[in-house]
């Protein structure tokens, strides 16, 4: 193992305890277990000193925070802050949840890397990796307002763009090191680097957040670039911190980085890997958070072991011999026609339909304009023409589905409904396609331009989805337009389109936060970028100009009348073609793994999430439990050929938005 010297770029040299020891786990390409080692930090080096079958490497001194005079925070805290906290909201979880066990569940495909940040590093698993890394507060679920996290308190400063918070002295990093002020500072100095090799966050944490001072050990400030209301300041600036006694920012930080263990806040740290096969996190036993309000009766497992099982069907076999502990029913096939029968009759799974109340996942096809056909807006409009999301709704969704009519919904009265999702039309769909010159056909029936078949390659990564893309692909073919399905694996297909190697990304991006986003999605900067979410790599001045002016308005109508023409612009360009909500959340589980008689919140996205988060910034998941008597006593009974009363059950209280 490589030894290893931080460097603390934001204190002076005799800040640094000499004495510090500090923990890392490395892991190797074969099978792993998580394991401690030790490294003593010399202290100020700037050198490292590799072993002989390594390469040497440099520390790279992060950039400074600078902030024109007069500018930025003010140097002392101000004597006049208000400090706030919420302490009154109800608890949300169960009284009768119960600690223990192992809560076994799978992901599609092994992650790329475990880093948090950098290259490969939004796949499926982040999620756990994400929502067990704190902010200074979260939302709570049913109210919206904000609760204590890592901050006890917080105040808003004068300038309308300032949040002051008052750090929790318990906190903890999961190797035991106390989370103090200055690991925020490293963080916005960390997330501006180009150690990490992520320009997204290189461009947030330098466009968007100004500044920080550190005021005591567990007292920050944070200064965003613009005014926000004030119901949104922690969503846009209260970013969280990064652990400084562990991150080396050296010129190969990404590949050194790739498998190593990240000490984090919440609840769950990774315990095993097992590189193909599974992760494992366990809870932590002395969890600092445990002592926090909001945080009762939730996080129950001991154990999370994440499964890699690359097709459903044979995961949801798995679920069906009681090898996994819940599954997701969301698909109408799993739920109408798969989990059925003998289980459920028997009363061993049950199975619950909650429909909840969230930002809705922005799901569509995402058309690369920077692709010489799909440049064509006129092709681009076409193709939403000979789409036949309806028929696909009727057949393969049972109904159940909802067609998406704008890129992002949810969002209370930044939501444009004036905007109706584009039908199918092969009228329509023929006038676009002949103006932008594909007006022959082959004899194959498939439109052609100077020789030029109209024919479009449509990337994804779950097998699931092959049935509504193959009735897509056959009612396009009426339009003369031949879409190719390529399927690959969840981790190659988002490389992929994180690499900008698509024609058309079949994509559903998370939705989270108190406003839509338009920046990382359209904004010109992000275009023609690997590693950057402008899956489309578009650009348009005019919206360019608007997306800043959204980002920088503290004015609610100013806001959300800039959001209804920037959702009508990305409308009128076709790069992305909207395809489905789903208003709800559904999943069957043993009779083992207990819910609350509510089942969830107002914001529950799953209702078997076992992490610190399950809706973006809603503090929401982690209300199941294991009891351990009831799957003793269901075990035996399954054996004996016992059966139990079935259990299916819909709740509908926050259905209507």
């Amino acid at each position: 193992m490589a030894s290893h010297i931080q460097r603390y770029c934001s204190l002076p040299c005799h800040d640094v305890p000499r004495e510090r020891v500090w923990q890392k786990a490395r892991l190797s390409a074969s099978v792993i277990a998580l394991a401690g080692c030790a490294a003593f930090m010399a202290a100020c080096g700037t050198e490292t000193t590799p072993p002989d079958d390594e390469p040497a490497t440099s520390v790279i001194e992060l950039p400074p925070i600078e902030v024109r005079e007069g500018d930025g925070l003010p140097q002392t805290l101000p004597a006049d802050l208000v400090w706030e906290t919420n302490e009154s909201d109800p608890v949300f979880a169960s009284s009768k949840a119960r600690r223990g066990g192992t809560f076994r569940t799978w992901m599609l495909g092994f992650p790329l890397t475990l880093r948090r940040v950098g290259p490969d590093s939004n796949g499926a698993f982040a999620g756990y990796l994400r929502y067990n890394q704190l902010g200074p507060v979260s939302y709570h679920p049913i109210t919206r307002r904000p609760i204590p996290s890592l901050a006890t308190h917080w105040a808003y400063g004068a300038d309308g763009r300032s949040i002051y918070y008052r750090l929790n002295p318990r906190a903890r990093w999961s190797d035991g090191v106390p989370v103090t002020a200055d690991d925020f500072v490293f963080a916005l100095q960390f997330m501006r680097s180009k150690v990490i090799v992520a320009p997204w966050y290189n461009n947030y944490y330098t466009e968007r957040i100004r500044d920080i001072k550190r005021y005591d050990d567990h007292t920050i400030g944070v200064q965003g670039a613009d005014p926000k209301p004030v119901n949104e300041m922690h969503a846009a600036y209260g970013f969280g911190p990064q652990p400084r006694h562990f991150h080396v920012p050296t010129d190969d930080w990404v590949q050194r980085n790739n498998w190593e263990i990240e000490p984090n806040t919440g609840p769950y740290q990774i315990s095993e890997v097992r590189k193909g096969k599974h992760i494992e996190l366990t809870r932590k036993a002395d969890w600092w958070g445990d002592e926090i309000k909001y945080n009762r009766y939730r996080f129950n497992p001991d154990k999370v072991r994440v499964r890699v099982i690359r097709d459903a069907n044979i995961a949801l076999q798995h679920f069906l011999k009681g090898d996994l502990d819940a599954f997701d029913l969301v698909l109408p096939q799993f739920w109408h026609d798969k989990v059925t029968g003998p289980p459920v009759d028997a009363g061993y799974i049950a199975k619950y339909w909650f429909y909840n109340d969230l930002p809705v996942p922005s799901a569509g096809m995402f058309l690369n304009t920077a692709d010489p056909i799909l440049a064509d807006r006129q092709v681009r409009l076409g193709l939403a023409h000979a789409m036949h999301f309806d028929r696909v709704i009727d057949t393969v969704l049972r109904g159940d589905y909802e067609r998406l009519p704008t890129f992002q919904l949810g969002f209370g009265e930044y939501d444009n409904r004036e905007i109706e999702a584009r039908e199918f039309d092969l009228d329509k769909a023929g006038e676009y396609f002949d103006a932008a010159g594909f007006d022959q056909r082959g004899g194959d029936g498939i439109r052609q331009r100077d020789g030029q078949r109209l024919s479009l390659r449509v990337t994804y990564g779950n097998s699931l989805h092959t049935e509504r893309l193959v009735i897509l692909k056959e009612e396009a073919k009426k339009a003369g337009v031949s879409l190719e399905l390529q399927l690959l694996d969840s981790s190659g297909s988002f490389k992929q389109m994180q690499e900008k190697k698509h024609q058309i990304a079949w994509m559903t991006w998370a939705s989270s936060g108190l406003s839509p986003r338009y920046w990382e999605h359209f904004h010109s900067v992000n275009a023609n970028k690997t590693q950057t979410n402008n899956l489309a790599n578009y650009g348009d001045p005019v919206m360019d100009e608007l997306i800043l002016a959204f980002r920088a308005s503290a004015d609610l109508r100013e806001r959300v009348d800039i959001a209804h023409r920037l959702e009508r612009m990305v409308y009128d360009a076709g790069v992305v073609i909207p395809t489905f909500q789903v208003p709800y959340t559904r999943a069957g589980a043993w009779r083992w793994v207990k819910l609350p008689q509510w089942l969830g919140t107002r914001t529950s996205g799953s209702l078997f999430n076992s992490q610190a988060l399950s809706a973006g910034i809603f503090s929401s998941g982690g209300l199941f439990w294991i009891d351990a008597d009831e799957k003793e006593r269901t075990l035996r009974a399954k054996d004996e050929g016992r059966t139990f009363k079935p259990v299916t059950i819909v709740n509908t209280e926050y259905r209507a938005r």
